[in-house]
């Protein structure tokens, strides 16, 4: 896969988080420590810094993840650092991996990969009201789209949509894992800032794929 549309995504991703931290940052004041915007923040400004440095001629989309997921893991800290960081690192690698021919599809079963690595580590389930809420449904639609051949921009928007809605159905939800879990009911009516986040990264994603 062309790294051109995935350094545009990790672009859009870094100006679109950076536009909403500080929803963010309110969404986490509820249920959390208050300081998810900010630290995302950090993350992706340093990724956005990254690729204005010389990158290698020869660098693979799955190797730039790669270094993205790496530079997440050191510079967004707390329990998001390591999930949204594995979750590029486990994208990356998989999309590097030999499998199907078409773009969309390999994007697919990198997306699938990225998902599951997020349940291992966070050892989450649906319904549990974190990150893994929305970017599940983003993975299981992106595939959806992507066997029925709509092609890599048409998969990116189903995925998008998912996510969104995917992230808004936390609210409604109790918190089985993270901080959040630890205040019971009163978790109910805030939406999950991961899952926020996530629905961020997968709405720069349709962006970049539609300018592809």
């Amino acid at each position: 896969m062309d790294p051109a549309p995935i350094r545009e995504w990790l672009r859009t991703t870094a100006q679109l988080i950076d536009q909403e931290k500080d929803r963010l940052t309110e969404l986490d004041s509820a249920i959390g420590d208050g300081d998810h915007g900010v630290n995302m923040q950090r993350g992706f400004t340093a990724v956005a810094r990254f690729l204005q440095e010389d990158r290698p001629q020869d660098e693979t989309a799955g190797q730039l993840l790669v270094a993205t997921g790496d530079t997440l893991i050191s510079t967004i800290g707390g329990a998001s650092g390591p999930l949204f960081g594995s979750s590029f690192r486990a994208l990356g690698k998989a999309l590097d991996r030999s499998g199907p021919e078409s773009d969309d599809r390999r994007l697919a079963a990198a997306l699938a990969a990225a998902r599951d690595s997020i349940q291992r580590l966070g050892a989450a389930r649906p319904g549990d009201k974190t990150m893994y809420d929305a970017y599940g449904p983003a993975a299981d639609a992106f595939a959806r789209a992507a066997e029925a051949g709509d092609g890599l921009a048409a998969s990116a928007r189903a995925a998008a949509a998912a996510a969104d809605e995917g992230a808004r159905a936390t609210e409604p939800m109790q918190a089985r894992r993270g901080r959040a879990s630890y205040l019971g009911l009163r978790s109910v009516g805030h939406q999950d800032p991961g899952a926020a986040s996530t629905a961020l990264v997968f709405r720069a994603l349709a962006t970049a794929l539609e300018a592809k």
